[in-house]
């Protein structure tokens, strides 16, 4: 009996560091609705009509920052299916990757229409995602030496 209640002791202490990754990990994502992606010296039509891009100029930077943040928070709760929690880990880390490569492809395709592109400058929300990426490959890591814990305590048994 008390092994038992030692071991899910131990199973709670021992989920705590990934849940905080995550947790940060999610802040990440949500700290881009707070940031700028870039800035203009001039009014650019459509991303840069207001000389300031930000992930709410586009619904599909809308659509992958909330699955990051939301996606992040979820796998937080789900610590009891460690192998799933690891898999919602990897496709955060996806998500943050994928996020800035979208807004670079939008920006990219607004050069088309404009003769001075080179006035448009990246702001710290472009940096903002190395957050989630480090967090996310962190949670994936210490989930995996969770898992392996577990494991053998269960074969001590």
């Amino acid at each position: 009996m008390l092994s038992n209640s030692v071991k899910e002791n131990h199973k709670k202490m021992i989920q705590r560091i990934q849940s905080i990754f995550l947790l940060l990990s999610s802040s990440g994502f949500i700290g881009q609705f707070f940031t700028d992606l870039a800035t203009s010296t001039k009014p650019i039509p459509y991303l840069l009509a207001d000389q300031v891009y930000e992930v709410q100029d586009s619904p599909v930077l809308v659509g992958l920052t909330l699955v990051g943040a939301l996606v992040s928070l979820a796998a937080i709760f789900l610590f009891k299916n460690r192998p799933l929690q690891q898999k919602l880990s990897i496709f955060v880390v996806i998500c943050a990757i994928f996020l800035p490569l979208v807004a670079f492809l939008l920006i990219y395709n607004e050069r088309t229409s404009v003769p001075n592109f080179s006035e448009i400058h990246d702001q710290a929300g472009l940096y903002i995602l190395v957050i989630p990426i480090l967090f996310g490959i962190l949670s994936y890591n210490y989930i995996g030496k969770d898992d392996k814990l577990v494991k053998s305590m269960d074969r001590l048994r």
